[in-house]
């Protein structure tokens, strides 16, 4: 045993392993047909609704995609419609590196597909808010193939409906 060990013949068993034990983290919910519908690439087309705070620190129109592929993992970036300044230096400022980040979003992580609540969950394991890990949940509806709208669950007031459009 010793020897398949020092004959680096544990690296390829050790890399299957892992592969496939992120693959089974990161399952969307098998293969229905609503979790295919998930898969691919989407472009921001609005946001609507939501607390006028947000929407005057991400302007009028911002911009983003978010992507869901067939391994069950997904990312999010979404950044605002306003004029975001070059830093004066190499470095920048406190000052300039809170407003560079003010009103943007982005994450990454896996996701799950519960059909009978209609909702997509986004298990977040990485986030440019360092608080922002852990589940956040979206109600989904598919206005066409090409249309998406997710919807945050259990906000109270007047949530964030966000259109994205698929990317072909």
């Amino acid at each position: 045993m010793q020897k398949i060990i020092g004959g680096k013949l544990w690296f390829p068993i050790a890399l299957i392993l892992c592969l496939a034990g992120a693959g089974a983290r990161g399952q969307p919910t098998g293969s229905s047909d609503v979790a295919k519908r998930f898969i691919g690439t989407w472009r921001l087309v609005s946001i609507e609704g939501g607390n006028e705070q947000a929407v005057a620190t991400r302007g009028p129109h911002p911009v983003g995609l978010i992507y869901y592929d067939n391994t069950g993992h997904m990312a999010v970036q979404i950044m605002p419609d306003r004029v975001r300044p070059k830093f004066a230096g190499a470095q920048p400022t406190g000052e300039e590196a809170q407003a560079a980040l003010a009103g943007y979003m982005a994450y990454f992580g896996t996701y799950t597909v519960d059909e009978k609540t209609q909702t997509v969950i986004h298990h977040r394991e990485g986030a440019i808010n360092p608080g922002g890990l852990g589940d956040t949940v979206r109600h989904y509806e598919f206005m066409s193939d090409d249309r998406l709208i997710l919807t945050p669950a259990g906000t109270s007031g007047d949530p964030n409906h966000l259109t994205w459009e698929r990317i072909k």
